[in-house]
């Protein structure tokens, strides 16, 4: 057998084919979609575990080895540029097929659907969410905890930088954060090798729940959404990589299990222990350099939720309530989707991105309610977008930086 067909990668594509025949057979077996449902909530809920040890390990480690990557403020400034740059031109592909399908126009989705979401997105929003709560960055929401991604960086920030500026006293401590890295991966290494049976839990269970039914009033949404999506996917992507001279198609090859399982899991944060192995490992970015870009990445970085999805869906409702849009408020939905992720990182989710854009353009925010039945449909696909740029912006930056291991691509 070919070492390509037994490769991590196919392993994927297998649980992708074997979720999507348990998916149809669940949904007239009850206890299957049960079973699917608590294997793949598991799985995710694995993931994430692992989060926030591994950022805070991981960028305390980095910045005291910083020494071993030149320029390292010059590389943060280039990723929040090429974070932008792909932002922008991942909105103008939005504009433009919302302006070709015109999603909203002839309709057959019920007016009564509409209604006000229950949260809205803030710029002030963004800045409460960077200062930290507490030390661990964690917050409880009912008798679950949550963390917060960005808050768990800026703490790791300061204490790696303290550990650096107190010098030989410190090394004890620099040194445990090493160990404790290794250990981690190592965990997570175990849980990412599950991704086969956990990716078919998922799809299967998308499958059996997602309200596909929804598809007949909003099919021409969810088409304008996915042609959005694979433009920005398949052709914006692969230009920018060509551009740095990257091979499109071995790149391709070797993101697509942080693809696959961004699709299945609907969760950037879940991905990220995944979306960092890969552009380490896989790509040759080095280590110091991916454990600040993905999580941030994974945090402020959403080609899909917060560029394609809130430009498509924008139009959707001022062609649903015939209000005609200027060029003022076409520039409005650019400016806000390249800043906006970033605005809404303390509340991911792109129905927050969206009630910011839409607030912005002083479009109804009833027009929400319109597109919540297929968002579990389409989120799916954001989800694959948004982890694959996080992984494209960290190699293209790496390699414009003279600092990915070319090696790796030989």
């Amino acid at each position: 057998m070919p070492k390509w067909a037994t490769s991590f990668g196919a392993q994927v594509i297998y649980g992708l084919i074997i979720g999507l025949v348990l998916g149809f057979i669940a949904v007239d077996v009850e206890p299957l979609a049960a079973t699917l449902d608590w294997v793949g909530s598991t799985y995710v809920q694995l993931l994430k575990l692992l989060i926030p040890p591994l950022v805070f390990t991981a960028v305390v480690t980095s910045v005291a080895n910083l020494r071993q990557v030149t320029n390292a403020a010059r590389l943060a400034a280039q990723t929040l540029i090429w974070f932008a740059i792909t932002a922008f031109f991942s909105v103008l592909i939005g504009i433009v097929v919302g302006l070709v399908v015109k999603p909203g126009a002839n309709t057959s989705v019920d007016a009564a659907a509409a209604a006000e979401p229950s949260s809205t997105g803030s710029w002030m929003g963004f800045l409460n969410s960077v200062v930290p709560a507490n030390i661990f960055g964690l917050g409880a929401s009912g008798a679950s905890v949550n963390f917060n991604v960005l808050q768990i960086l800026v703490v790791s920030l300061l204490f790696g930088i303290a550990a650096v500026r107190v010098g030989k006293t410190a090394e004890p401590f620099i040194a445990f954060n090493e160990s404790l890295l290794k250990v981690v991966q190592e965990v997570l290494w175990w849980i990412i090798r599950l991704a086969p049976i956990g990716t078919a839990a998922l799809i299967g269970n998308a499958v059996a729940s997602y309200g596909w039914d929804a598809l007949g009033s909003l099919g021409k949404f969810v088409l304008a959404i996915y042609i959005g999506l694979a433009l920005v996917l398949f052709v914006l992507y692969p230009v920018v990589l060509a551009a740095h001279r990257i091979p499109v198609l071995e790149f391709f090859r070797r993101v697509w299990p942080v693809t696959t399982l961004g699709f299945a899991t609907r969760s950037s944060m879940g991905t990220m222990p995944v979306t960092q192995r890969t552009t380490e490992e896989a790509m040759g970015v080095p280590s110091q350099y991916a454990s600040f870009a993905i999580p941030l990445g994974a945090t402020t970085k959403m080609d899909g939720c917060a560029s394609v999805y809130p430009a498509v869906a924008a139009l959707f409702v001022a062609q649903f309530y015939g209000i005609n849009l200027s060029v003022s408020d076409y520039v409005l939905i650019v400016i806000v989707s390249v800043l906006g992720s970033a605005a809404t990182a303390g509340t991911t989710g792109a129905t927050v991105m969206l009630t910011l854009t839409l607030s912005t353009l002083g479009l109804p925010l009833s027009g929400v309610g319109l597109l919540l039945a297929v968002d579990p449909i389409i989120d799916m696909g954001r989800t694959a977008v948004n982890v694959t740029g996080q992984s494209v912006v960290a190699t293209v930056v790496a390699k414009r930086e003279r600092i990915l291991d070319e090696s790796r691509w030989a």
